[in-house]
């Protein structure tokens, strides 16, 4: 995939930030930069959902990898991996992610997460009242409340990224977790 639209010049200040925090400018703040008000606002908000902490860590971080897989966004998986990895978040657990249904490294709870970012990610929504019910049960409202949100900002992400023709950068490179394909029978389904 090549990018629809040019990166765009970000203040030098902004710039070497980003490379001093991951090691390299986020080719998505690169595309989205050309509106500087929307880039801000995006970045901004997703500084605030990184600090919601009613949701577990890991059940987030492997919703958005699920979201990535499941619209097919290769730069969310890179980054998310290299996130995992940054979190100390089970690395064998997010490099699965992807594959989720056939493997056998996640809990019930972990799964029904899966299952639920994919249904939230299904067009129309396949939410089912007996998946948010358990879930709740579990989570309890303020984790789901946030989970469910996380997963509508990851959603935006990578359907933004995807539509710009954004692509995996190279960031899980650093930590050694392969890409992991979605499996042949995903590929054929609607997103």
């Amino acid at each position: 995939m090549a990018l629809r639209v040019p990166k765009a010049e970000l203040p030098t200040e902004l710039s070497e930030s980003m490379i001093k925090q991951l090691g390299a400018v986020p080719e998505p703040v690169e595309v989205v930069w050309h509106s500087p008000e929307v880039a801000t606002s995006n970045i901004e908000f997703g500084a605030k959902v990184g600090t919601w902490d009613a949701a577990d860590a890991s059940l987030k971080s492997f919703a958005h990898m699920a979201v990535a897989a499941k619209v097919g966004c290769s730069w969310c998986l890179d980054i998310g991996y290299f996130q995992a990895q940054n979190e100390n978040l089970d690395l064998t657990k997010a490099s699965q992610v992807p594959r989720w249904r056939e493997s056998e490294v996640f809990t019930p709870l972990e799964r029904d997460v899966l299952e639920y970012a994919e249904a939230m990610t299904d067009t129309p929504l396949t939410v089912t009242d007996e998946l948010y019910a358990s879930l709740l049960e579990r989570l309890g409202p303020a984790a789901m409340v946030e989970l469910t949100a996380f997963i509508a900002f990851s959603n935006m992400a990578t359907r933004n990224n995807n539509a710009n023709g954004v692509a995996s950068q190279g960031f899980s490179d650093a930590c050694e977790i392969p890409l992991a394909a979605r499996p042949q029978s995903d590929l054929a389904s609607p997103a």
